[in-house]
């Protein structure tokens, strides 16, 4: 199998209000605009997201569950002064993980959580 593209889809309340999230605070750009869908790309290695209006007559199993999307970037610190000045509704700000881990989490207006994290290796490792 070679996977050559990913696509996350995203069950929301409003998918306009997603999109302004990610298209203002993390750099995608809207691809395609419906009524009950709105696809969102970037040109590096993060996936395509598809944010569906939510349907409350799902079929069982397809319920609303907890979404975290997580993104591996450079510079996390950066980022999060970033975001910061644009007023993102950041809900763990920068920490550092003992294991190296330096991470910002935040939250888009439907609730999807979003981490920035970078790798830094602890000390001594």
């Amino acid at each position: 199998m070679n996977i050559v593209a990913a696509t996350v889809e995203l069950s929301v309340a409003d998918p306009a209000a997603s999109s302004r999230f990610f298209t203002t605070h993390l750099g995608f750009r809207e691809v395609l605009v419906d009524e009950e869908f709105v696809s969102l790309g970037r040109d590096d290695a993060a996936p395509d997201l598809l944010l569906r209006r939510s349907d409350p007559e799902r079929p069982p199993g397809r319920g609303p569950v907890e979404v975290l999307v997580s993104f591996a970037v450079t510079d996390v610190a950066e980022e999060y002064e970033r975001l910061r000045r644009e007023g993102a509704n950041i809900t763990v700000p920068l920490r550092r993980e003992p294991w190296g881990e330096q991470l910002v989490e935040l939250i888009d207006p439907n609730g999807v959580v979003v981490q920035l994290v970078e790798w830094i290796p602890p000390a001594g490792a």
